[in-house]
């Protein structure tokens, strides 16, 4: 049986227990706060948020979130994310922990100031 691929990020987060859609409500008015000019998406069948290029992905998984700020989002908050899991381009918060939504927003300027330094320069 093929799962369905969400059209845009409600179905996405609807298609999850009412407590997993909280927090992944909570980090989508998140991301939409720290970039308020980012258009939201699925790519990769995952909410994406882009602007001047992709700024971050998240998704949701049975006991973690996954945030995917590409490798250089990562790489300046690594002191912050070390406590996590993650790899070169992501990391996973525990859904039995708080959210770290003011990283999240920091790690989602850090994209979006990154973004914008690389679409000058082409």
């Amino acid at each position: 049986m093929e799962t369905k691929k969400p059209e845009n990020i409600d179905e996405y987060i609807g298609a999850f227990p009412n407590d997993v859609q909280e927090i992944l409500e909570k980090i989508r008015m998140t991301i939409q706060k720290a970039a308020p000019n980012a258009k939201e998406k699925i790519s990769y069948s995952m909410p994406a948020f882009e602007q001047n290029g992709i700024v971050v992905y998240f998704a949701a998984f049975k006991n973690h979130i996954g945030l995917y700020a590409l490798p250089s989002g990562h790489e300046a908050f690594a002191a912050e994310l070390s406590k996590y899991k993650s790899g070169k381009g992501s990391v996973q918060f525990p859904l039995n922990e708080p959210m770290p939504f003011e990283l999240i927003t920091k790690i989602v300027k850090f994209r979006v100031k990154e973004n914008l330094e690389k679409a000058k320069t082409k």
